[in-house]
């Protein structure tokens, strides 16, 4: 029998009262001198809806987190209002297919897709704050409250049925946001990018070939291009559209169709050319930018996609992919089009995901960046996040914190750089023992160190995906 290499991670997906505001409660350490923001999180936060349980850690319906700084912190949670949550929250019973549950009766939105539980990421932008699902347009909440406002249609310039993804890319020097949707039509399959200037407009949008029907879940942009790893994880649409099938189920892992980085020109969409890379499988980005006319670019390369590692709740990463931070440096300007030129692989390969670096670094040479990985890829038997990594491209793995055992890392780690310099990293965890959720505060430069400071929050919640730090000056 396989021993459990996540003791007790099922009570945080099964908890009852995951909505609520109140103060966090310091446990260890203290808060740093000046240190002040607001941290948002997103991520599935309900998995039982009359008396169906879902099976996919994406199934979940979006609950936002905020984790406030500056005089005494607080904490709020509070879910995304959905379509798909609001009919479902009236009817008493599951309404919609979602990402890795079927069920007799279900429907799809609009029957061309799934209603997004709006449960993967969040970012501020052109005033207001936007909760984003891995299908379907973002929706405007408040940042304060948290309360929803509504479905983001940037001044109606998109629509219910507009393709568009949970990984937003932002130019800090414009105020631009870049995003991008899919469409899965095996005949003609195509990404479709859009940019919105620093007051939310849409300014341009075009739509570029893919060479399959292929899942893409984040990008990247540099300040002249737009940037695809392109995976051969292909969705069958017409199982999902005409069979009855879950997106999980509707997603085959082909290798042998290779992968490769499609480049795009940000000034006008146009198609600059494509760099074959092999068999591997990339989930999340972390960074690219140009350097001396070369273009860099840097992901979390894996074996084989994780997806299928998401079910069946509790039981997760039971077999997981291994994976590695990696860098690629491609001359974009080659005569017979975009050349790979080198690629550095940083050892560590425990599982690693998602990845942060401060926000002044994106777009940018850099050199440091944080992720989560497992200690125990590569055992069998359930396992979750349970280190924090701290890496540099010129140095390699620079620190490893690694939880005691029941403590799980549940949240992307954000990092947050104050104006002396100093960096700070913060993680949500959940505390089996107490079915407890902490945050853990950790200085960037002594991860292994360990938490610098803990806080207790009012009420326990699920594990979250993707976050943001906002400096005080713009929460």
């Amino acid at each position: 029998m396989a021993a459990d290499l996540a003791p007790g991670i099922e009570g945080a997906f099964a908890l009852d009262a995951v909505e609520g505001d109140g103060p966090a409660v310091l446990v260890e350490g203290a808060l740093p001198s000046g240190f002040s923001g607001t941290a948002y999180w997103n991520g599935p936060g309900h998995f039982v809806r009359g008396g169906l349980r879902y099976r996919h850690w994406l199934d979940g319906d979006g609950l936002i987190s905020s984790l406030t700084f500056g005089g005494t912190p607080r904490f709020s949670s509070r879910f995304v209002r959905s379509v798909k949550r609001t009919e479902e929250e009236a009817a008493g019973r599951a309404v919609y297919r979602a990402f890795g549950t079927r069920f007799d009766g279900d429907r799809l939105q609009m029957g061309l897709g799934l209603a997004s539980p709006v449960n993967v990421s969040v970012y501020p932008f052109a005033d207001t704050l936007l909760a984003f699902g891995e299908q379907g347009l973002p929706w405007s909440l408040d940042a304060s409250t948290l309360e929803t406002l509504g479905e983001h249609t940037f001044g109606n310039a998109l629509n219910a049925v507009s393709p568009f993804s949970a990984h937003p890319c932002f130019d800090r020097s414009s105020g631009e946001m870049f995003a991008f949707g899919v469409s899965f039509a095996a005949a003609a399959p195509l990404v479709h990018l859009y940019c919105f200037d620093a007051q939310g407009a849409l300014t341009r949008r075009a739509r570029v070939p893919l060479p399959y029907a292929c899942t893409i879940h984040d990008f990247g942009i540099s300040p002249e291009f737009a940037i695809f790893y392109v995976s051969p994880y292909v969705l069958d649409a017409a199982a999902l559209l005409h069979e009855g099938a879950s997106v999980r189920e509707a997603l085959a892992w082909k290798p042998e169709l290779g992968s490769r980085l499609l480049i795009v020109r940000r000034s006008d969409f146009a198609r600059v050319g494509e760099v074959p890379l092999g068999e591997r499988y990339c989930l999340h980005m972390i960074n690219a930018f140009e350097q001396n006319g070369d273009l860099v670019i840097d992901v979390i390369e894996l074996d084989r996609p994780v997806y299928d590692q998401y079910e069946v709740i509790p039981d997760l990463f039971k077999d997981v992919a291994r994976g590695r931070p990696v860098r690629m440096r491609v001359d974009p300007a080659a005569a017979n089009g975009p050349r790979l030129l080198e690629r550095i692989e940083l050892a560590y390969d425990r599982a690693p995901d998602f990845p942060s670096l401060a926000s002044e670094d994106a777009l940018l040479p850099y050199e440091k960046f944080w992720m989560l990985g497992i200690s125990s890829t590569g055992m069998p038997g359930r396992k979750f996040f349970d280190e924090l990594v701290a890496l540099d491209w010129s140095h390699g793995v620079t620190g490893v914190y690694r939880a005691p055992r029941g403590l799980h890392l549940a949240s992307e780690p954000l990092v947050a750089r104050r104006a002396d310099g100093s960096v700070f990293i913060l993680c949500l965890a959940f505390d089996a023992g107490r079915s407890a959720t902490e945050a853990l505060l950790f200085s960037g430069t002594d991860v292994a160190r360990g938490p610098t400071a803990r806080w207790r929050l009012p009420h326990a919640v699920p594990p979250m995906f993707h976050g943001v730090w906002t400096p005080a000056s713009l929460s």
